[in-house]
């Protein structure tokens, strides 16, 4: 559910836009009412301390009056309790009402012989610091929870006054806060009910203004992601004069060159395959005559004189190369226009492999750069295209035996059933790639250093033809390469068609880097004395 509200919160913007206006608008009515109510409770509780000190100016008077003429013990607290009896409306309940409310009060003073305290009504309820202040003539109020007799029990206001006629007369009135403070919970529960109210109408407000912005932006999203689909034709309705109406008629127009341009691409490039195609198929008649010719006079060369014979030994070189290039553009005429099929078989990739050494070992002969290779002694069964599998490895071995500056290439191969994938590294220690190139080696007729000579006569189709038919495996390939470390390029494909590929049992970037030679790390394990690694050396010897 967390999840799920998290996609909720980053997918929506009006959710966020309602949430954070309802969260700022939930602080602000806190704080608005916390001040409110501060200033309300402030007010009650000065008006009833302004009356609790009139009240208390009454009592006094009466109580002196009653207490005038109490000399000994019997007779002062038969006077207390009249002083007493005749602040109360109701005899001797005690309870009293004025301007500040009903009230109780508690007398005590000092008298009798020996001298002691005679109280008369709740004086427990007094608070001692309260009595202390009275006690050094002070009038004095405190706020405190009280419980009387008649089953109240809550917040007081009592307030204590010494007597100026009778010596040791401590005055208290207890002022319950029942009312106020019912007022106040009242006041409360509207501010609560206000605040709630005022929320779900911001919410919908919010709401409904936010609307108002995001479904014509939810319309633009929409009709962007029908556009990317190849819908070239969807538009933004154009309503009225606003802010919405000028992003929809921009976006409109926006779409329309858009539209313009990838028609023109589109036929641009649909005429640039057709007169791929059209030219590589109309050189090959000429091709096949020019060929014959060459290779007539190339073997009657023996006759020749020796710059005709060299002569004619360029032409059939480089006819080779033209044949290759021609070849080249068919199958990327062939890739571009959709139509290259696999002929899918079930073998074992070290066949693969090993054809691909064997068409480069006369390249690795004239470059003199050793071959290592490192294949699994246990067949590794895949569903490949043969014919294409070897092509990739024939383009990345003769690339890396180019590129080597006569450091020894490593080829090696694992398969992993778990992972349903078969690696192929082709990995050298020659020049290697700057920073970026390992993207741009794909590109057709890239070329790293323009101004080197290619010994295998390339075309300079072969990495981009080889991405190609990795893709139509449904695996990939990857080069790594650093400057005078070298160059690592890994076929990646899946054992079973259909079935997702997992990892790769291969790294791609060598562990050891920078060595004269090819890095332990990089060889295969001891192989035992039987059944020892292959090698070429200048492509006549077995290692």
């Amino acid at each position: 559910m967390g999840a799920a509200l998290g996609h909720l919160w980053r997918r929506s913007l009006q959710l966020r836009v309602i949430v954070s206006t309802l969260t700022l608008s939930l602080i602000v009515i806190t704080i608005l009412g916390v001040v409110l109510t501060g200033q309300i409770t402030d007010r009650l509780l000065e008006a009833k301390i302004n009356a609790a000190v009139e009240e208390m100016d009454r009592a006094r008077a009466t109580i002196e009056a009653k207490m005038s003429g109490a000399h000994d013990t019997t007779s002062q607290s038969e006077e207390l309790a009249e002083a007493r009896s005749a602040l109360s409306s109701r005899g001797g309940t005690g309870q009293s009402s004025g301007a500040a409310g009903s009230f109780d009060s508690a007398l005590a003073m000092i008298g009798g012989v020996p001298p002691h305290e005679i109280t008369v009504g709740p004086i427990n309820e007094v608070p001692p610091e309260l009595r202390r202040f009275v006690q050094r003539n002070q009038v004095s109020y405190q706020f405190t929870t009280v419980s009387d007799p008649d089953g109240y029990r809550g917040r007081a206001l009592i307030i204590g006054s010494p007597s100026a006629e009778v010596a040791t007369l401590e005055i208290y009135l207890i002022f319950p806060l029942a009312s106020e403070e019912s007022s106040l919970a009242l006041m409360r529960g509207t501010m609560f009910i206000g605040g709630v109210v005022l929320l779900v109408l911001l919410a919908a407000i919010t709401a409904l203004v936010t609307r108002q912005v995001v479904l014509p932006i939810r319309s633009a999203a929409r009709i962007a992601g029908r556009f990317a689909d190849g819908r070239l034709k969807e538009r933004m309705l154009v309503r009225g004069e606003d802010d919405m109406a000028r992003l929809a008629q921009a976006f409109n127009e926006m779409a329309e060159s858009l539209s313009n341009q990838i028609t023109q691409l589109e036929e641009f490039g649909n005429l640039q395959k057709r007169f791929t195609s059209d030219v590589s198929h109309e050189l090959r008649t000429p091709l096949t005559t020019v060929r014959m010719a060459a290779d007539l006079i190339h073997g009657a060369s023996d006759d020749l004189q020796p710059a005709l014979a060299r002569s004619s030994e360029l032409l059939v070189n480089e006819l080779d190369r033209f044949e290759g290039l021609l070849n080249d553009l068919l199958e990327v005429s062939r890739h571009d226009a959709g139509v290259a099929e696999l002929q899918v078989e079930s073998l074992d990739m070290r066949m693969c492999a090993r054809a691909a050494i064997s068409t480069v070992r006369h390249l690795a002969t004239e470059a003199g750069v050793e071959v290592i290779i490192d294949l699994p002694d246990e067949p590794v069964i895949a569903e490949v295209d043969p014919r294409r599998v070897e092509r990739v490895l024939r383009n990345l071995l003769a690339n890396a035996i180019d590129h080597s500056e006569g450091k020894p290439v490593l080829i090696r191969m694992r398969g992993d059933a778990d992972a349903n994938a078969v690696a192929t590294v082709v990995r050298d220690q020659g020049i290697g790639l700057r920073p970026g190139e390992e993207k741009l080696v794909f590109n057709r007729f890239w070329r790293s250093d323009p101004s080197r000579v290619r010994r295998s006569g390339g075309t300079g189709l072969g990495l981009s033809i080889s991405v190609e038919d990795a893709n139509l495996h449904e695996g990939k390939l990857e080069a790594w390469g650093e400057p005078g470390v070298g160059a690592s390029f890994r076929l990646l494909v899946p054992m079973t068609r259909g079935r997702k590929l997992g990892a790769s049992p291969l790294a791609l970037e060598p562990m050891l880097r920078k060595v004269n030679s090819l890095p332990e790390a990089e060889l295969p394990p001891d192989p035992a004395p039987d059944d020892e690694p292959e090698s070429t050396d200048n492509g006549d010897r077995q290692q």
